[in-house]
């Protein structure tokens, strides 16, 4: 008996199942039943995995790292202000009140700090320090803006900084001065650029950032829908032609654009035909501050100013407008260093202490008082030095990512270890692809797999297809030679590129004609050639330097600097020093400054290997005997004379058999060179056999995560391993496994988003070809126009067809509303999947028979007279693809029979066949053939191929089975470490079989396991037509069975087979029964020539024949059909619905929230640094998200409420009438009391008529409002947002400024409550411009942020300082803990006991601080009751039933139809689904608009009667209610 082991493999999830085999009487093995099966699921946002189908590859905690990023860079902040409070302390530098507020180390002693330049007065009052300096600010103020001030404007006391930074230039400052400017620079100082950041990527376009007047306005008079054409005209002639509704009010006016010009290849501006250059306009976003930074540097460097110079000054010509973001903007590092240099070289002449040694040894001693090695070495450098380069502009080098580096499957060197003395071997780390060498070595791959094919070639008078014509190119190794050394030159290679400007192959007329020749790789991707060389012989090109001096030396010494320099200062020092050793002049350091940084990528191999690889894979004058290594030119010697040497293995011998002589060997394929050098392949070095799980588990600990590139792949192989493992565990040894990959694992995110793409189209095709055909089949909707059976229709019906089913995007709206009627009609009436098929190809071969030629009438396209053919037929390859599919007359197909289409023409060319009716039809000559299908398949090459085959050749089969993708052989390798038998040495263990979606489709139809599937999901369906009350959602199938249906409405995207996981497990069980046979006979490989023996025997072996009788030559025959494949035993079908029936989903957790780090620090000793571990602290990582990164404030509204008389007399300055409030006050001052100010109010009803005692407003705020606890009742909280066109009335009104809220409803009214209009950016600054009339005449900033309120519960970030007020609300998906309580409660009459419940949902903040203290994540409720179990998303819990709940048992087996998943939680809610349910069928509406229930189907709330189950790895329930079953 064997146990094979099938698995289908997706993104996330694991289909598995168990078959038995044992042998049969005869000798032959036979698979007798399914054991087990299973579905493994790893729980993926449905945003992540679109992602990962889409191609998209943004990490999924990109935007976690962001922030995390940012964080860093604040913690790095306070760290250097430490470093720089302490030395200005020791220098006795810092105010007393600022110094007496920071503990030894620099840190300040409260969280909020204090301010250096305002001190706290003991009235509580802040008063600003430099009052002198404020004073001198306003004397200029004074000078250049009188009027100004005269008017009423105001000077902020922080201004005084710029004013304090440009006199330090020149003038003498106080100490403390000084101090809070170096402060501030440590708060701002500049952006970091590294090497490449200012280079143009793309070099096609020129991106430029403009602020530019407007000189006029132009009705151009076209439109664009409900927008108008206007041209902008602006100061320098530009011309920005922009849609808008209404004329922009731009005229005088200063706008900032970002102007993109196209260039050409010479980098010159393209003109159109009139000559006016190609430009583009847009106004700058977030994403364009790096063209606003050079910009403002450009700005900067014209005015010959310091930042601070060119701020202040500024400030004095225009003192109203916004310094942040908009005066101050990012700017280059260099500019804030080189201002403050100046700073301190200038005050060194008028602060003593800046000049003194000893100070500056104290200071020293401070930073660096272990660490002696270093403090020695920056001894003497003044405090210039110190200030600038050591502590405010600091940068630490980056981070060395070596250990992310792979090691290289080959080398490695051995080493002594200086501690213990111990020999020892360390691999070697893989080649930088930027490497000159490792940029010849894949220029030599590039090479030697070129291949040319000429499209069409007439052979012995016979037209072939994409027929290889590589010897008419490349005929002779001085042509190789040639080639390389012209590749050598270029930094890339496009298909184009290669075929006209080095192969001189003219190109033809016409857009979108193809080249007559085609190479073997990608047609439309560009290759990299030697992009090292590239780039420096373009920048020589620039410098004016001859090429010819770039040497491999040269360039090896040149990479080298710009491999290893990431600084710019140091890379310009490190290129005068080389343009002076060589004589290459400044032009060329000027250049190469600017060369960009090559990207950390890595090879497969070592620098050490491709040494060794490459002597052997060069040809003609680049290869040299000298040049191979010693102990390979041994192995070589001894392969050409057969003498014995253990380490060349009898393979290796066999591979370079041919090879008779040294010279030989060269141009060797990578593989061979890989054989000779080193006796195996690359993958040779994961060859191992794992005897028990316990290998597996060892993996595993040694895995190295990241390892893969791609966290989503990665998660899949590692829980496969896990899962394979308790299988192994649980069911013992496995023999065979038998292994699906789904595509998206195999495929590059490039390919995934193609495949996603084509898909789409393809559906949105089929959707648009059934509607057109159900309106043609059903005359009686009436389509005007249209009749499907005359002739004189078919252009009418051509034309509507190009330009509706041709466009394959979006289905638009007025189709969308034919399918929803055609979806109410009778299903019968609607177009089967063969007809659209039809349908389809007729469109596709332009409504013509390929082999006759004959116009196919859509009047005639449906009836028997015609028939879907396969062009290379079925009994001879398995293709089912359209492109393997024609559509021809039902006579000419019998008479083709299993012949190939060309094969056909060929043998029955000429031959007139009788169609019916007295119709004849006559098959098509060779010549007439191919001139058909060249015009009518030149755009669709894979179906033009097959049409012009005689044959199937065997390079086109081996194409198809080859699975080179990286981690489809990890996989492969993987399991075969599993079943891999004594004496294996191939990578691919033979007892591992691969499979592909194709073959598992085909046979889960013809061994009925999709009619299982139906019936397995029928009750679904069946339930959704009891919701809606019709029969839409089943339909009859042929065999007179309900089957599930989904209306045509309904039917984009929808897949039924993704709706439920089960399926996983039931594409496995199908997997693991597909023998190696099947897999032969479907894949194709039986086709081969060798092979063509055995594919009549196995098809014999694998299939039902049926004795059907046809007519041939006109006498009626007796012939075997081969039909549906033979099911692997007579009940198979049955024990898969069995198994199916019976199989729990597991679902991969992922709880932890919390775990320790282990921290570590640099330590000096003696000079010497090492690392050691942190013990202080509690090193916890949190691994959640704990809170959304928005921050509110706590904000208390006013409101308005009625209240008694009584009760307004408390608070009388809360009453809103004025004249009421007045009145009261003064009766309050001459003594009235409550009773006496009521007489008043009723004495004198005839002028007080609308008073009221009881409904008197006051204003109260919500802060003031309690509940029973004491807590605020209602708490409120704000942030701010930017202005957009979101701010309609409603959202206006959430503003907490009411003179604000009154500001903006005005401008909304102004533009008849339009927020599209009144918030876009002309709106806003529309807005801006009037708003002194808007706010009733009164001046008022300009507003482009607002702080808008919302009522909810949040909770503060920390409990200490700033912290505590500022409150954040929990992140998406991290309520992970709902707490379910439990208490008996006694029945009064009959005394019986009952438990009640009660629920929580315990917030992540309160689980993480809970699990560092050691405790459970759910705490005890109200009522000091522990909970009776917690739920978390992914659990799977029993719904109890009435008699197990009054017999106090659960009933076993389980009755899985009351198995649900819990969700999610919030609050006292929580909501499942059936533990099966992949999808919904349809969204929002089968189970509830959330998609997700409260109660059961049965109708019971789930929380109320459910207890936990606990499921392990492979479906097995091991817990219930805590209790093993």
């Amino acid at each position: 008996m064997k146990r094979i082991l099938g698995l289908d493999l997706g993104p996330n999830s694991i289909g598995w199942a168990l078959a038995i085999r044992r042998n049969d009487s005869d000798g032959s093995e036979v698979i007798e039943h399914i054991e087990a099966g299973g579905s493994r699921i790893i729980p993926m946002d449905a945003a992540i995995q679109g992602d990962f189908e889409n191609g998209n590859s943004v990490s999924q905690t990109a935007e976690r790292t962001g922030y995390r990023g940012i964080r860093r860079l604040r913690e790095r902040c306070l760290l250097r202000r430490e470093r720089l409070n302490r030395v200005l302390d020791v220098m006795g530098f810092l105010p007393d009140h600022y110094a007496a507020e920071l503990t030894r180390y620099g840190k300040f002693k409260e969280p909020d700090g204090c301010k250096l330049a305002w001190r706290k007065k003991g009235d509580g009052k802040y008063e600003f320090l430099f009052k002198d300096s404020y004073a001198g600010m306003l004397d200029d103020f004074r000078q250049y803006q009188g009027q100004w001030l005269g008017d009423g404007g105001l000077v902020p006391y922080d201004w005084t900084i710029y004013y304090l930074r440009k006199k330090a230039l020149t003038h003498a400052i106080t100490k403390q001065e000084l101090a809070w400017i170096l402060l501030n620079f440590n708060q701002k100082r500049g952006y970091y650029q590294l090497r490449g950041e200012d280079t143009d990527g793309d070099k096609s376009k020129q991106e430029e950032f403009y602020a530019l007047k407007v000189v006029d306005v132009v009705d151009t008079g076209e439109r664009k829908g409900k927008d108008t054409w206007y041209d902008i005209i602006l100061e320098n002639g530009m011309v920005y032609h922009r849609p808008a509704p209404t004329p922009p009010d731009w005229i005088g006016k200063v706008k900032e654009f970002i102007v993109t010009t196209q260039l050409d290849n010479e980098g010159k501006p393209k003109t159109d035909k009139d000559g006016t250059v190609k430009r583009s306009f847009r106004m700058p976003k977030e994403d364009d501050w790096g063209l606003v930074k050079k910009r403002t540097e450009a700005d900067i460097d014209r005015s010959g100013k310091t930042v601070g110079e060119y701020i202040y000054e500024a400030l004095l010509v225009d003192p109203k407008q916004k310094i942040k973001g908009k005066l101050v903007r990012t700017v280059e590092r260099k500019y804030y260093r080189e201002e403050l240099r100046r700073i301190l070289d200038a005050q060194i002449n008028f602060i003593p202490e800046l000049r003194d040694d000893s100070l500056y040894e104290a200071c020293l001693n401070e930073l660096y008082g272990t660490n002696d090695a270093y403090r020695h070495s920056i001894e003497g450098r003044g405090f210039t030095y110190l200030f600038v380069d050591n502590i405010i502009f600091y940068q630490r080098p980056l981070k060395s990512k070596k250990s992310l580096i792979d090691d290289c499957p080959y080398e490695s060197h051995t080493y002594v270890d200086k501690e213990t003395g111990e020999q020892k071997t360390a691999p070697v780390k893989c080649i930088a692809k930027s490497n000159p060498l490792y940029q010849e070595f894949r220029l030599w791959q590039f090479v030697a797999n070129l291949r040319i094919y000429q499209r069409q070639k007439e052979i012995d008078g016979i037209l072939r297809v994409d027929v290889d014509v590589t010897d008419e190119f490349i005929a002779t190794v001085d042509d190789q030679v040639k080639l390389f050394d012209w590749l050598s030159d270029c930094q890339n290679i496009n298909q184009e590129a290669l075929l006209v400007k080095y192969f001189k192959i003219k190109k033809p007329r016409g857009r979108d004609v193809p080249l007559p020749y085609r190479w073997n790789y990608v047609e439309d991707k560009t290759y990299p050639c030697n992009e090292t060389r590239g780039k420096m012989l373009e920048c020589l090109e620039k410098a004016g330097v001859d090429k010819g001096v770039l040497t491999k030396d040269v360039e090896k010494s040149l990479w080298h600097i710009f491999y290893s320099v990431e600084d710019k200062q140091e890379l310009n020092r490190a290129l005068i020093t080389f343009a002076g050793k060589h004589d290459f002049g400044d032009r060329f350091v000027e250049v190469f400054s600017k060369f960009p940084p090559f990207k950390k990528e890595y090879g497969a191999y070592s620098e050490k290997a491709i040494k060794r690889l490459l002597p052997l894979m060069r040809v003609g004058r680049h290869w040299s005997e000298g040049d191979i290594d010693k102990n390979t030119r041994g192995r070589i010697e001894n392969m050409i004379n057969g003498e014995y040497d253990e380490t060349i293995k009898d393979r290796v011998r066999e591979k370079a058999i041919n090879l008779t002589d040294i010279t030989q060997f060269s141009g060797l394929p990578l593989w061979l060179a890989c054989y000779v050098v080193y006796d195996r392949h690359s993958e040779a070095k994961d060859i191992t056999k794992w005897t028990s799980p316990d290998d597996v588990d060892a993996y595993l600990r040694h895995f190295k995560q990241h390892s893969l590139r791609n966290p989503i792949v990665e998660q899949v192989v590692t829980e496969t391993l896990r899962t394979v493992r308790d299988i192994w565990r649980r069911y013992g040894t496995i023999d065979e496994i038998h292994i699906e990959m789904g595509r998206e694992m195999k495929q590059t995110a490039d390919q995934r988003k193609k495949a996603t793409q084509r898909i789409t189209d393809n559906e949105n095709a089929n959707i648009r070809a059934k509607v057109l055909l159900t309106e043609f089949i059903n005359p009686e909707f009436g389509i005007d126009n249209v009749r499907p059976y005359s002739p004189s229709q078919q252009e009418l019906l051509r034309i509507y067809e190009d330009g509706v089913l041709g466009s394959v995007g979006e289905i638009e709206d007025d189709i969308s509303a034919i399918m929803k009627k055609l979806s109410e009609t009778d299903v019968k009436k609607q177009p089967t999947h063969n007809e659209v098929m039809r349908y389809k190809l007729w469109l596709d071969q332009k409504y013509l028979s390929p082999y006759t030629g004959r116009f196919i009438p859509l009047a005639r396209l449906f009836t028997a007279d015609y028939q879907i053919e396969h062009i290379i037929p079925q009994s001879r390859y398995f293709d089912d693809s359209f492109s393997n599919k024609v559509i021809c007359e039902s006579a000419v197909n019998a008479l083709k029979d299993r012949m190939l289409g060309m094969e056909f023409i060929k043998e029955k060319h000429g031959q007139v066949v009788e169609l019916g009716n007295g119709t004849t039809a006559t098959v098509l000559s060779v010549e007439e053939y191919e001139r058909l299908v060249a015009n009518n398949y030149k755009n669709n090459q894979p179906k033009m191929r097959k049409l012009l085959m005689d044959d199937i050749p065997d390079n086109f089969i081996e194409r198809q089975l080859n699975d080179s993708r990286y981690i489809s052989k990890l996989v492969k390798t993987l399991m075969s470490n599993i079943v891999r038998e004594e004496g294996e040495e191939q990578d691919i263990s033979k007892n591992v079989i691969v499979t592909n979606g194709a073959i598992t489709d085909r046979l889960k139809k013809d061994w009925g396991v999709k009619d299982v599937w139906n019936r397995i999901i029928l009750p679904r369906f069946k339930r959704l037509n009891e919701l809606t009350g019709t029969g839409r959602f089943t339909t009859t199938s042929a065999s007179g069975h309900e089957i599930p249906d989904m209306p045509l409405d309904m039917q984009k995207g929808f897949n039924k087979k993704r709706i439920d996981h089960r399926h996983h497990a039931m594409d496995a069980m199908v997997i693991a029964c597909t023998t190696r046979e099947h897999v032969n006979l479907l894949n194709n490989e039986a086709a081969m020539s060798k092979n063509n023996a055995n594919r009549y025997q196995l098809s014999r072996k694998l299939r039902r024949y049926e004795q059907t009788e046809v007519i041939r030559n006109g006498e009626r025959k007796t012939i075997s059909v081969a039909r549906e494949f033979i099911k692997p035993w007579p009940a198979f079908t049955t024990d898969v619905e069995t198994v199916l029936r019976d199989i729990v989903v597991s679902f991969k957790q992922n709880l932890r929230i919390i775990n320790k780090t282990t921290n570590r620090y640099q330590h000096f000793d003696n000079g010497k640094k090492s690392m050691l571990h942190q013990v202080k602290g509690d090193s916890w990582a949190v691994r959640k998200p704990l809170h959304k990164e928005t921050v509110f404030g706590e904000v208390s509204l006013r409101f308005v409420r009625e209240v008694a008389l009584k009760e307004a007399l408390k608070c009388p300055k809360a009453i809103v009438d004025k004249d009421l409030k007045r009145k009261i006050a003064a009766m309050l001052e001459l003594g009235y009391d409550d009773k006496g100010i009521k007489q008043y109010f009723e004495s004198n009803k005839d002028i007080w008529h609308d008073f009221n005692p009881t409904k008197i407003k006051i204003y109260y705020f919500s802060k003031d409002i309690l509940d029973k606890d004491g807590n605020v009742k209602d708490r409120y909280f704000a942030t701010r947002k930017s202005l957009d066109t979101s701010f309609t009335r409603k959202r206006i009104e959430s503003v907490t400024d009411t003179g604000i809220q009154k500001i903006l409803l005005r401008h909304l009214e102004s533009y008849d409550n339009n927020a599209e209009q009144a918030f876009s950016p002309d709106g806003i600054e529309a807005m801006n411009r009037n708003i002194t009339s808007l706010n009733s005449g009164k001046f008022h900033q300009p507003i482009y942020k607002v702080r808008v309120y919302e009522k909810a519960e949040k909770y503060p970030v920390g409990k200490r300082g700033s912290k505590a007020v500022k409150f954040v609300e929990a992140a998406k998906g991290t309520n992970l803990f709902f707490a379910v309580y439990e208490t008996e409660e006694f029945d009064k009459v009959t005394g019986d006991a009952k438990k009640k419940r009660s629920y929580a949902t315990i917030p992540l903040y309160e689980a993480v601080k809970r699990a560092k203290a050691g405790l459970p994540v759910a705490p005890a409720n109200a009522d000091g009751n522990e909970p009776a179990f917690v739920l978390s998303p992914n659990d799977l819990v029993y719904l109890s039933t009435k008699e197990d709940i009054e017999r106090g048992t659960i009933s076993m087996p389980l009755d899985k139809g009351r198995i649900y998943k819990m969700v999610s939680s919030s609050g006292y809610q929580c909501f499942f689904i059936k533990y099966e349910v992949a999808n919904v069928v349809v969204d929002k509406y089968e189970f509830s608009s959330l998609n997700k229930m409260e109660r059961a189907i049965t109708g019971e709330m789930i929380k109320e009667t459910c207890i936990p189950i606990k499921v392990d790895r492979i479906g097995n329930i091991i817990e219930i209610n805590g209790k093993k079953p």
